[in-house]
């Protein structure tokens, strides 16, 4: 690669959403040097990489967004030009219980990043700190209204706050230093490499395994659901083509209740599966309601659309076919990702967001 080739750090580049954004900057960008940065801790996984593992342009840095040494080390050593920041704990369930390690992460070490782009880049010019957050940290909708970019923060969850409260150093860092940065908000996202304490994989696991498929409640809850690789082509659009200092909420325009969407998943495995018509629903179950439950979040992601030009590219039908033929092409990954660490979680009834 040539020494003026774009160098993009991508934080929590072996996660879910993280490995669909490296793949996708790896392979349309080969011009640019794709460092990815991750402590991979039970949610990152290299295996969602072996596509791109061996290409000119990407490179793989374990580590702790929390450790400044080594934080600071990386940008003295790769001369960054822009953060594409993804690294977070982000299930809601886990924040519950394990509240400060959620505010380590998320909160301290987005600070640690923020204060290494301060020290490292002489100047801004050309540089960019994108900041990755989700629409949980609006709080709860009821059965009408749309999250916007100005609708107020009002998180519910640890997990939320936590996110709430990196988003706020973002910004301050934007308005206090005049660090250029970006901000998106994401609505649930779903897709290959999913870690399968989420609804859809964990739903999707269980039904090819005929075990109990918890549901929250009464299950009337409502989610926006975003296809990952979408949801990797917004990233796309708004680092290159963002104005900094601008929010943007990115969803899918596609809502479903809890128990519909369950219930979906059963009709389409039961289909793949060959199974009786109705004989995945069975294995249907209500458990306690998880505390301070948010009923529904929405996007309203016309800015995004109006402004960029960026739109949703596969209906919901379309993008969970994708995602369950994923997962039943794959059984060795699922084995892999739900041995051990994940196992010890799932024994103390973590469930999904």
């Amino acid at each position: 690669m040539s020494p003026s080739s774009p160098r993009i750090l991508i934080t929590g580049g072996a996660g879910f959403i993280g490995s669909h954004v490296v793949r996708r900057f790896v392979t349309q960008y080969p011009q640019h040097v794709i460092y990815n940065f991750d402590k991979l801790t039970y949610a990152g996984n290299l295996e969602n990489l072996r596509d791109v593992e061996t290409a000119p342009n990407y490179h793989f840095i374990k580590g702790d967004i929390t450790d400044e040494v080594s934080v600071n080390a990386i940008f003295e050593e790769f001369g960054f030009d822009s953060v594409i920041h993804l690294a977070a704990e982000s299930h809601v369930d886990r924040s519950i219980l394990e509240p400060l390690e959620f505010v380590k992460t998320n909160v301290l070490g987005t600070v640690v990043l923020l204060n290494a782009c301060r020290k490292y880049w002489k100047n801004f010019d050309g540089k960019v700190f994108y900041h990755i957050s989700t629409d949980e940290v609006y709080g709860s909708l009821g059965a009408t209204g749309y999250f916007k970019e100005d609708t107020p923060y009002d998180p519910r969850s640890p997990y939320s706050a936590s996110k709430a409260s990196s988003d706020h150093m973002v910004m301050a860092y934007h308005h206090t230093y005049h660090l250029p940065v970006l901000l998106s908000h994401c609505s649930n996202n779903y897709g290959a490499n999913h870690f399968p304490e989420k609804l859809i994989p964990l739903m999707i696991i269980n039904i090819l395994n005929r075990k109990p498929l918890p549901v929250y409640g009464n299950g009337q809850n409502v989610r926006d659901w975003l296809w990952v690789n979408d949801h990797a082509r917004a990233i796309d659009v708004i680092y290159h083509k963002g104005k900094i200092g601008e929010t943007y909420n990115v969803g899918g325009f596609n809502e479903w209740k809890n128990i519909d969407l369950v219930h979906k998943l059963c009709e389409i495995m039961d289909q793949k599966l060959g199974r009786q018509k109705g004989e995945s629903a069975k294995l249907i179950e209500f458990v306690k309601d998880r505390p301070g439950h948010d009923f529904r979040y929405a996007i309203d992601a016309t800015k995004l659309s109006t402004d960029l030009g960026w739109k949703p590219s596969v209906n919901f039908e379309e993008g969970l076919e994708n995602t369950v033929d994923w997962y039943l092409a794959n059984p060795d990954w699922i084995t892999h990702v739900t041995s051990g660490e994940y196992q010890r979680y799932y024994q103390q009834q973590y469930q999904h967001s």
